[in-house]
């Protein structure tokens, strides 16, 4: 074998792994996203109680657009004040239509956008191993005596959504009162949910959706749904929204993400898109 014939064969065999590994590189799988959305991310600051649901939804999301959606989780009242203050989000999701007017009335919402998204229920749970069994909540219900020495776990009743359905759900009742003074307020319904797995907590108020993801608590009762205002998680962009928002926010109104939230029990409130 001449040189340049030894030359050629030896530059082959070098550089061919060096194709392989710049095509495999460069190559897409079938059905990836356009480069054109590679690295555009979008921040959703949702309520605390969204959590798994909107989690998956968002994976559904990213994986078909290549978005990535960060999402940040915290009571509605903080969130609504986080965007007050100027922090950048994208899509703001209350579980309440309060906040949501608050931050209407704040400019940081963009109003247009806004649609009533989902629906919830509020119950009342123990730790899993708690010997109370089901009890029926109706006009009279006494909680105070149920609770006995323990606490009774909420978000804060001032503030945070879950805590001023329970509120209201109880002074319609005739419980409130009785049961005030043994309340622990916290500052999201996710925390209400821990402090009862935990059973630090002998009773908590806490959406169904929550009770239904913590396996350290059982529900034991349903709130009648005439006992406090329609929960109702109202969801939109914000104002200074990247123009990303708008294709996201059409994602979340879809048949796909329908079937995401009815799986953890979210009530969707809207007709479907395709």
């Amino acid at each position: 074998m001449t040189f340049m014939s030894r030359f050629l064969v030896v530059t082959a065999l070098v550089c061919a792994p060096l194709f392989s590994m710049a095509y495999a590189r460069d190559a897409k799988p079938a059905g990836a996203p356009p480069a054109a959305v590679q690295g555009k991310t979008l921040t959703v600051f949702a309520a605390a109680s969204m959590k798994n649901a909107l989690d998956e939804a968002n994976a559904a999301y990213t994986a078909k657009t290549g978005v990535k959606v960060i999402s940040s989780y915290a009571a509605s009242s903080a969130l609504a004040k986080q965007l007050e203050q100027g922090a950048p989000a994208d899509i703001f999701i209350s579980a309440d239509t309060d906040w949501m007017d608050y931050s209407a009335g704040k400019k940081t919402i963009s109003e247009p956008s806004r649609v009533n998204l989902l629906g919830n229920k509020i119950v009342l749970i123990v730790p899993n191993d708690s010997k109370l069994t089901t009890v029926t909540i109706g006009q009279g219900f006494d909680l105070a005596k149920l609770a006995g020495d323990g606490r009774i776990a909420t978000g804060d009743v001032k503030a945070v959504p879950v805590g001023k359905y329970a509120k209201a759900a109880l002074e319609k009742l005739g419980s409130w009162q009785a049961a005030e003074p043994k309340f622990a307020m916290a500052e999201s319904v996710r925390a209400a949910l821990a402090l009862v797995a935990r059973g630090e907590a002998n009773l908590g108020i806490v959406y169904e959706t929550d009770a239904k993801v913590e396996p350290g608590v059982k529900i034991i009762g349903a709130f009648p749904a005439d006992s406090h205002p329609a929960i109702i998680y109202p969801v939109a962009a914000t104002a200074s929204a990247k123009p990303d928002a708008t294709p996201y926010l059409a994602f979340l109104r879809s048949a796909a993400a329908k079937s995401i939230f009815e799986k953890y029990g979210f009530t969707f409130l809207i007709k479907p898109t395709s």
